[in-house]
């Protein structure tokens, strides 16, 4: 079958079925306008663990939901395909994440950073960080040159460097839209060039980025903070005490999107660690913050933002971890919110 003959024999309300696509869309990978990279990757995480089961763990849960769209009319019909888990990223993921392990538990033991057997480990990490980066970077450059609308599911907050520098090589000028608890504007965080503490330093010294709106941040260091008072603009943080400080003082989270979205250029990336949200949605991410986002608010913000005529490029969820085996909670918050976000990212670009 074709896929219009497939798209009048489905039924959008019947069962998942688990030898479909994502989302048990009965689509083949080429059929459908929206594919979304998985990243099982999480070399550098400073406290939990468990977000390179992410890709696989929301797969599972993406036959749970439902697909209808409250804004996006018959939004299935343009299918949504995830990628091939690469076990190759996997199993170096798992075996890098012993080494960085042994390196962050030594400098927390007083050692010397520099000394040979950690200076060895630090440099084998960044060469697989590079390889890593080049490798999201080719993938996601054989979907954008195919006219996708494109995805990336972590994996930890590092993974999605290689999407942004590809997105550079196709475009002049974009902004970075981040959702989350944390700056992420670490230098070399515990060491590491490419740390998921980093992911939007690293994304800075990328020319085209021409600015970074980060909303909901509310754990963050003192450098970070100097950094974003000295960029100039290029930075503009909305914490998140500050948005609940003007809540609680009468003002709405309408006019608040509203200058979230003047703040905005017309062209956007979306950066959404799932950390964001408040924890209960997200018990078992890696580095979990009290405060945050109910979904909605967030959805509500990018509906915001795609009737404001600005288009995204691409977009990200990073930072899922499913817990202990089990339990779906994570997972089935993330697999309903990445398909929220990839129906609207795919009809800001008029798909």
């Amino acid at each position: 079958m074709n896929k219009e003959e497939k798209i009048k024999s489905f039924d959008s309300g019947g069962v998942g079925q688990f030898n479909a696509g994502m989302y048990g869309l009965p689509f083949s990978q080429e059929e459908c306008d929206t594919i979304i990279v998985p990243v099982p990757w999480e070399v550098t995480v400073s406290y939990g663990g468990g977000t390179a089961k992410g890709p696989e763990a929301v797969l599972r849960a993406s036959y749970q939901v439902d697909l209808y769209d409250p804004f996006v009319k018959d939004a299935w019909k343009r299918g949504i395909a995830l990628d091939e888990i690469s076990d190759e990223i996997k199993n170096k993921s798992d075996t890098l994440r012993s080494l960085s392990e042994e390196y962050i538990d030594a400098l927390a033991n007083g050692a010397d950073e520099h000394n040979s057997e950690l200076t060895k480990i630090a440099a084998q990490i960044k060469n697989e960080c590079l390889w890593l980066n080049d490798k999201v970077k080719q993938r996601c450059l054989l979907f954008l040159n195919q006219g996708k609308t494109l995805g990336l599911l972590g994996g930890d907050h590092s993974t999605p460097l290689g999407m942004i520098q590809a997105l550079a090589e196709k475009n002049e000028s974009f902004g970075i839209l981040q959702i989350d608890a944390h700056a992420d504007l670490r230098d070399a965080y515990e060491g590491f060039e490419f740390s998921h503490a980093s992911i939007m330093f690293n994304a800075l010294k990328i020319k085209q980025v021409s600015k970074l709106v980060q909303v909901g941040i509310r754990d963050y260091c003192e450098d970070e903070l100097h950094l974003i008072q000295s960029s100039k603009g290029r930075v503009e943080t909305f914490f998140d005490r500050d948005i609940q400080y003007q809540m609680f003082r009468g003002d709405s989270w309408e006019r608040i999107c509203n200058r979230i979205v003047n703040a905005l250029p017309q062209t956007l990336y979306l950066s959404f660690d799932i950390d964001g949200l408040d924890p209960k949605l997200c018990p078992h991410t890696g580095t979990p913050v009290s405060g945050g986002f109910e979904t909605e608010q967030v959805l509500f913000l990018l509906e915001k933002i795609v009737r404001s005529g600005r288009r995204f490029l691409a977009f990200d969820l990073n930072e899922v971890s499913p817990g202990p085996e089990g339990d779906e909670w994570d997972a089935n918050v993330a697999a309903r919110l990445l398909y929220r976000i990839a129906n609207l990212v795919a009809f800001s670009q008029n798909k």
